[in-house]
C-alpha cells in the first residue's frame, strides 16, 4: 500500500481523489478549484466525519499516480474498488463542480470528465443533467 494512504481508501477519500484529479488534469491547480474542493469537504453531508487532513494524502496519491504510465487506470481501479456504486454519480457531480469552478472547462478537464463518465458507467442523460447543474451553479455574475 502507498505510504500516503496508511489505511484503505474510504468513500470520501475516493471522492476527494476524483476532485483532485480533475483539478490536476491540466497540470495547473487553480485557486478556485482548491476552494471548491475544500468547501465541498467542509459543507457536504457525505464529508461530515471526514478528516480534512486526508486531503493532503489524497493529493499526494493522485500526483504519484499521475507520474506513472498507467496511473489514471490505477486511480480508477482504486475508485471502483473503494467507492460504492451508489456514490458514482456523486463523484461525477463533484468532478463537474471542480471543473466548472474557475469558469473555464479546459480540454484536459473535458477528457477526464469523459473518462470518469465511462469508467463509472454514468448514464448519458444523468451525466448531462449533472453537467448542466454544474454550469448553472458556476455562471459568472
Amino acid at each position: 500500500m502507498n505510504e500516503a494512504t496508511p489505511h484503505p481508501l474510504t468513500s470520501q477519500d475516493c471522492l476527494v481523489a476524483v476532485m483532485i484529479a480533475v483539478s490536476a488534469s491540466d497540470q495547473n491547480i487553480r485557486t478556485a478549484e482548491l476552494v471548491k474542493i475544500e468547501s465541498s469537504v467542509n459543507l457536504l453531508p457525505i464529508f461530515a466525519d471526514y478528516d480534512i487532513d486526508r486531503i493532503r494524502n489524497m493529493s499526494d496519491l493522485v500526483f504519484q499516480l499521475f507520474d506513472q504510465e498507467d496511473g489514471l487506470d490505477a486511480l480508477f481501479g482504486l475508485i471502483r474498488d473503494n467507492l460504492p456504486e451508489r456514490l458514482f454519480e456523486t463523484a461525477y457531480a463533484l468532478a463537474c463542480d471542480v471543473a466548472a469552478a474557475d469558469g473555464t472547462l479546459r480540454e484536459e478537464e473535458l477528457r477526464l470528465l469523459e473518462e470518469i463518465r465511462y469508467e463509472l458507467d454514468i448514464d448519458r442523460l444523468h451525466a448531462a443533467a449533472i453537467e448542466r447543474g454544474a454550469r448553472a451553479r458556476h455562471l459568472p455574475g
